[in-house]
């Protein structure tokens, strides 16, 4: 895999996962998280060209940095991968202009920041993949206690596929992507705003190994919007058939 990829929120979790199984196919990998020795330790283990690089994704100005400092290491970037993002445990009813703040920074204003940091190099290449990794949640907004959340991805969706539709008259060789995860066997769950069940622990939990194989056959085979299961486009489409049906059926589990 001859790509220069940029993953953000690869300290653990999807992000980890995605950097090591991309970095075993030979792509070039430029790192980011907040907690330097967690990225470190999944650098070492992505291949020798990884690079770790400590970044805050809630500031505009850092990402540009780690823009910079993948171009300056490698020359160019090929995908950047939006995946940074943190869940929230609280139903509507209960929640505060910090929470709905909290789940707006670090689920769309980081991505928007992704976004934006490389669209120019990726404009003056006419070449490139910005993936973002929504979840389901922002298809199926079936869990209450993922409210905030729930809308966050909501929102990211439409800005990804907003930005799409944009390029695709002037810069058709761009491709941005949107990758929907359902519940992942990650630390998602206990780490999400207000505390909360363990994704590791929910029955049925995709192994994070998995998710990240669909993540990068997406990076390989790119294309608009990808479910890192194959059945819940199936149940995305009987949501929007019958709301009311939908909601009555037993729900699901929390998600990512």
């Amino acid at each position: 895999m001859d790509k220069v990829i940029v993953i953000t929120g690869a300290s653990g979790g999807i992000g980890a996962a995605l950097a090591q199984a991309a970095g075993a196919r030979g792509a070039k990998l430029v790192l980011a998280a907040r907690r330097q020795a967690e990225l470190e330790a999944v650098a070492a283990r992505s291949g020798p060209d990884a690079l770790a690089v400590v970044t805050d994704v809630t500031s505009r100005a850092e990402v540009e940095r780690l823009r910079d400092a993948a171009l300056a290491r490698f020359g160019r970037i090929d995908v950047w991968v939006n995946n940074a993002g943190r869940g929230i445990t609280r139903g509507v009813a209960e929640l505060t202009d910090e929470d709905l703040a909290s789940m707006w920074r670090d689920n769309v204003n980081s991505a928007l920041y992704g976004m934006q940091a490389v669209l120019p190099h990726f404009q003056a290449r006419d070449a490139g993949q910005i993936l973002n990794v929504s979840s389901v949640l922002g298809r199926l907004p079936v869990v209450p206690p993922r409210s905030a959340y729930s809308a966050a991805k909501h929102a990211l969706n439409a800005l990804s596929a907003c930005l799409r539709q944009e390029l695709r008259e002037t810069h058709p060789g761009i491709w941005v992507t949107v990758v929907m995860p359902g519940v992942v066997a990650t630390e998602f769950g206990s780490n999400a705003l207000g505390g909360g069940m363990d994704s590791r622990a929910i029955p049925g939990a995709q192994p994070v190994e998995e998710a990240a194989q669909v993540i990068l056959d997406a990076i390989v085979h790119p294309r608009p919007e990808v479910y890192t299961r194959a059945h819940t486009q199936a149940e995305v489409e009987r949501y929007y058939h019958d709301v009311a049906a939908f909601e009555r059926a037993p729900g699901p589990g929390p998600g990512r």
